[in-house]
Protein backbone atom coordinates (compact mmCIF):
# COMPACT_ATOMS: atom_id res chain seq x y z
CA UNK A 1 0.00 0.00 0.00
CA UNK A 2 1.35 3.49 -0.77
CA UNK A 3 0.00 5.13 2.23
CA UNK A 4 0.03 2.77 4.94
CA UNK A 5 -3.11 4.87 6.78
CA UNK A 6 -5.56 3.79 4.45
CA UNK A 7 -6.87 0.35 3.16
CA UNK A 8 -9.20 -0.77 -0.34
CA UNK A 9 -12.21 -2.66 0.81
CA UNK A 10 -14.89 -3.62 -1.07
CA UNK A 11 -18.31 -3.22 -0.33
CA UNK A 12 -21.36 -5.28 -1.69
CA UNK A 13 -18.70 -5.35 -4.62
CA UNK A 14 -17.75 -1.58 -4.87
CA UNK A 15 -14.52 -0.12 -4.17
CA UNK A 16 -13.56 2.27 -1.56
CA UNK A 17 -10.24 3.42 0.18
CA UNK A 18 -10.80 3.98 3.81
CA UNK A 19 -9.08 4.86 6.76
CA UNK A 20 -7.42 1.39 8.21
CA UNK A 21 -8.14 2.12 12.23
CA UNK A 22 -12.49 2.17 11.42
CA UNK A 23 -14.30 -0.80 12.18
CA UNK A 24 -16.54 -2.36 9.14
CA UNK A 25 -19.41 -0.13 10.27
CA UNK A 26 -17.70 2.67 10.90
CA UNK A 27 -15.98 2.16 7.36
CA UNK A 28 -19.28 1.56 5.98
CA UNK A 29 -20.61 5.44 7.11
CA UNK A 30 -17.70 6.84 5.84
CA UNK A 31 -17.81 5.19 2.64
CA UNK A 32 -21.15 7.13 2.73
CA UNK A 33 -24.09 4.53 3.49
CA UNK A 34 -26.59 5.40 5.79
CA UNK A 35 -27.44 2.67 8.08
CA UNK A 36 -30.83 2.32 9.16
CA UNK A 37 -30.81 -1.57 10.22
CA UNK A 38 -28.40 -4.01 10.76
CA UNK A 39 -26.48 -1.64 13.41
CA UNK A 40 -27.90 -0.98 17.12
CA UNK A 41 -25.75 -0.40 20.43
CA UNK A 42 -22.07 -0.54 18.32
CA UNK A 43 -20.32 -2.41 21.17
CA UNK A 44 -20.78 -5.81 20.40
CA UNK A 45 -23.90 -6.50 22.60
CA UNK A 46 -26.97 -6.28 20.52
CA UNK A 47 -25.86 -8.59 17.44
CA UNK A 48 -27.26 -6.92 15.29
CA UNK A 49 -24.36 -6.13 12.93
CA UNK A 50 -23.86 -9.88 11.88
CA UNK A 51 -21.77 -9.57 8.37
CA UNK A 52 -20.17 -11.38 6.13
CA UNK A 53 -16.40 -10.74 4.75
CA UNK A 54 -13.72 -12.59 2.90
CA UNK A 55 -10.14 -11.12 2.00
CA UNK A 56 -8.76 -11.22 -1.81
CA UNK A 57 -6.60 -14.40 -2.83
CA UNK A 58 -8.43 -16.67 -0.18
CA UNK A 59 -11.42 -18.53 -0.45
CA UNK A 60 -12.85 -19.10 3.13
CA UNK A 61 -16.06 -17.01 3.68
CA UNK A 62 -15.44 -15.56 7.53
CA UNK A 63 -18.46 -13.84 9.44
CA UNK A 64 -18.23 -10.98 12.20
CA UNK A 65 -19.93 -8.60 13.71
CA UNK A 66 -19.20 -5.35 12.17
CA UNK A 67 -19.01 -3.09 15.16
CA UNK A 68 -16.30 -5.16 16.57
CA UNK A 69 -14.17 -6.27 13.51
CA UNK A 70 -11.35 -3.60 11.42
CA UNK A 71 -11.03 -3.54 7.95
CA UNK A 72 -8.45 -5.16 5.63
CA UNK A 73 -7.04 -4.64 2.79
CA UNK A 74 -8.70 -6.60 0.21
CA UNK A 75 -11.39 -7.11 2.23
CA UNK A 76 -14.78 -8.02 0.54
CA UNK A 77 -18.17 -7.08 2.44
CA UNK A 78 -21.38 -8.25 2.93
CA UNK A 79 -23.88 -7.59 5.22
CA UNK A 80 -27.76 -9.56 5.59
CA UNK A 81 -30.95 -7.68 7.17
CA UNK A 82 -30.91 -10.64 9.74
CA UNK A 83 -29.66 -13.89 10.07
CA UNK A 84 -32.23 -16.24 9.72
CA UNK A 85 -33.20 -18.24 12.83
CA UNK A 86 -36.41 -20.25 13.99
CA UNK A 87 -38.12 -19.04 16.58
CA UNK A 88 -40.99 -21.81 18.13
CA UNK A 89 -44.35 -19.96 20.30
CA UNK A 90 -44.55 -21.24 23.44
CA UNK A 91 -46.02 -20.51 27.03
CA UNK A 92 -43.27 -20.46 29.16
CA UNK A 93 -45.79 -20.61 32.22
CA UNK A 94 -46.82 -24.32 30.90
CA UNK A 95 -43.96 -25.79 29.77
CA UNK A 96 -41.76 -27.54 31.91
CA UNK A 97 -37.83 -28.24 32.02
CA UNK A 98 -37.83 -31.95 30.57
CA UNK A 99 -35.66 -32.82 28.07
CA UNK A 100 -39.43 -33.83 25.94
CA UNK A 101 -40.03 -29.87 25.38
CA UNK A 102 -36.62 -29.23 23.22
CA UNK A 103 -37.74 -32.78 21.60
CA UNK A 104 -41.00 -31.09 20.38
CA UNK A 105 -39.89 -27.45 19.89
CA UNK A 106 -36.46 -27.95 18.56
CA UNK A 107 -35.74 -31.77 17.20
CA UNK A 108 -32.72 -30.38 14.70
CA UNK A 109 -30.52 -30.13 17.59
CA UNK A 110 -30.17 -33.95 17.67
CA UNK A 111 -29.37 -34.11 14.16
CA UNK A 112 -26.29 -32.17 15.22
CA UNK A 113 -23.73 -34.05 13.48
CA UNK A 114 -20.66 -32.61 16.06
CA UNK A 115 -18.94 -30.56 12.92
CA UNK A 116 -18.22 -27.52 15.66
CA UNK A 117 -18.65 -25.05 12.86
CA UNK A 118 -21.11 -23.25 15.65
CA UNK A 119 -18.32 -22.85 17.76
CA UNK A 120 -15.80 -21.94 15.59
CA UNK A 121 -18.17 -19.32 13.91
CA UNK A 122 -18.95 -17.30 17.60
CA UNK A 123 -18.28 -13.64 17.61
CA UNK A 124 -18.54 -14.24 21.19
CA UNK A 125 -16.04 -17.08 21.50
CA UNK A 126 -18.72 -18.91 23.24
CA UNK A 127 -18.76 -23.10 22.76
CA UNK A 128 -21.68 -23.24 21.22
CA UNK A 129 -21.63 -27.22 19.98
CA UNK A 130 -21.34 -27.72 23.85
CA UNK A 131 -24.24 -26.09 24.88
CA UNK A 132 -26.55 -27.61 22.53
CA UNK A 133 -25.20 -30.81 23.66
CA UNK A 134 -26.41 -29.59 27.11
CA UNK A 135 -29.42 -28.78 25.53
CA UNK A 136 -29.94 -32.03 24.22
CA UNK A 137 -29.80 -33.96 27.43
CA UNK A 138 -32.00 -31.31 29.10
CA UNK A 139 -29.42 -29.80 31.45
CA UNK A 140 -30.93 -26.69 31.36
CA UNK A 141 -28.76 -25.03 33.61
CA UNK A 142 -25.31 -26.12 32.32
CA UNK A 143 -26.98 -24.69 28.77
CA UNK A 144 -27.71 -21.35 30.07
CA UNK A 145 -24.69 -21.17 31.65
CA UNK A 146 -22.86 -21.43 28.52
CA UNK A 147 -24.47 -19.75 26.76
CA UNK A 148 -25.04 -16.94 28.95
CA UNK A 149 -23.00 -14.42 26.40
CA UNK A 150 -24.85 -14.98 23.86
CA UNK A 151 -26.22 -12.24 21.34
CA UNK A 152 -28.57 -13.49 19.40
CA UNK A 153 -27.02 -12.30 15.92
CA UNK A 154 -27.31 -15.76 14.35
CA UNK A 155 -24.07 -16.58 12.96
CA UNK A 156 -23.84 -19.60 14.48
CA UNK A 157 -26.55 -21.14 12.70
CA UNK A 158 -25.60 -19.45 9.56
CA UNK A 159 -22.90 -22.44 9.41
CA UNK A 160 -24.97 -25.15 11.08
CA UNK A 161 -25.58 -28.03 8.45
CA UNK A 162 -28.17 -29.37 10.19
CA UNK A 163 -30.10 -26.14 10.21
CA UNK A 164 -29.77 -25.70 14.15
CA UNK A 165 -31.38 -22.23 15.62
CA UNK A 166 -28.64 -22.37 18.03
CA UNK A 167 -29.49 -19.28 20.11
CA UNK A 168 -33.33 -19.76 20.37
CA UNK A 169 -32.49 -23.11 21.66
CA UNK A 170 -29.94 -21.23 24.05
CA UNK A 171 -33.16 -18.64 25.10
CA UNK A 172 -35.30 -21.59 25.81
CA UNK A 173 -33.00 -22.88 28.26
CA UNK A 174 -32.16 -19.63 29.93
CA UNK A 175 -36.12 -19.12 30.35
CA UNK A 176 -36.56 -22.54 31.46
CA UNK A 177 -33.86 -21.95 34.03
CA UNK A 178 -34.70 -19.08 34.74
CA UNK A 179 -38.21 -19.67 35.62
CA UNK A 180 -37.99 -23.71 37.06
CA UNK A 181 -34.25 -24.04 38.46
CA UNK A 182 -32.59 -20.85 39.34
CA UNK A 183 -32.90 -19.98 43.33
CA UNK A 184 -35.52 -17.42 44.09
CA UNK A 185 -34.35 -13.96 43.78
CA UNK A 186 -36.15 -11.90 46.59
CA UNK A 187 -34.56 -8.74 45.99
CA UNK A 188 -35.09 -9.24 42.49
CA UNK A 189 -38.69 -8.97 42.66
CA UNK A 190 -38.69 -6.13 45.40
CA UNK A 191 -36.33 -4.32 42.72
CA UNK A 192 -38.95 -4.83 40.18
CA UNK A 193 -42.00 -4.10 42.35
CA UNK A 194 -39.98 -0.68 42.81
CA UNK A 195 -40.03 0.00 38.99
CA UNK A 196 -43.07 -0.63 38.78
CA UNK A 197 -44.24 1.58 41.86
CA UNK A 198 -42.00 4.56 39.97
CA UNK A 199 -39.39 4.86 42.90
CA UNK A 200 -36.85 5.76 39.87
CA UNK A 201 -38.33 7.83 37.33
CA UNK A 202 -36.67 10.64 38.83
CA UNK A 203 -33.53 9.35 39.12
CA UNK A 204 -33.71 8.11 35.36
CA UNK A 205 -34.77 11.72 34.06
CA UNK A 206 -31.55 12.95 36.08
CA UNK A 207 -29.41 9.90 34.74
CA UNK A 208 -30.87 11.15 30.92
CA UNK A 209 -29.84 14.98 31.48
CA UNK A 210 -26.10 13.94 32.05
CA UNK A 211 -23.86 13.88 29.53
CA UNK A 212 -22.36 11.06 27.25
CA UNK A 213 -19.04 10.96 28.69
CA UNK A 214 -20.52 11.20 32.49
CA UNK A 215 -23.39 8.35 31.77
CA UNK A 216 -20.13 5.84 30.42
CA UNK A 217 -17.83 6.77 33.39
CA UNK A 218 -21.45 5.73 36.20
CA UNK A 219 -21.42 2.55 33.73
CA UNK A 220 -17.85 1.56 34.03
CA UNK A 221 -17.54 2.01 38.14
CA UNK A 222 -21.22 0.59 38.28
CA UNK A 223 -21.51 -1.36 41.33
CA UNK A 224 -21.61 -5.28 40.41
CA UNK A 225 -23.46 -7.89 41.63
CA UNK A 226 -21.22 -10.95 42.45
Amino acid sequence: MENNDMVTIFLFGKKYEVPAELTIMNAMEYAGYQLTRGCGCRNGFCGACATIYRIKGQNQLRTCLACQTKVENNMYIATLPFFPLVKQVYDINTIKPEQQIMMQLYPEIYSCIGCNACTRACPQSLNVMQYIAYAQRGEFKKCADESFDCVMCGICSSRCPAGISHPQVALLARRLNGKYLAPESKHLENRVQEIKDGKFEDLIEALMDKPLAEIKELYNNREIEA
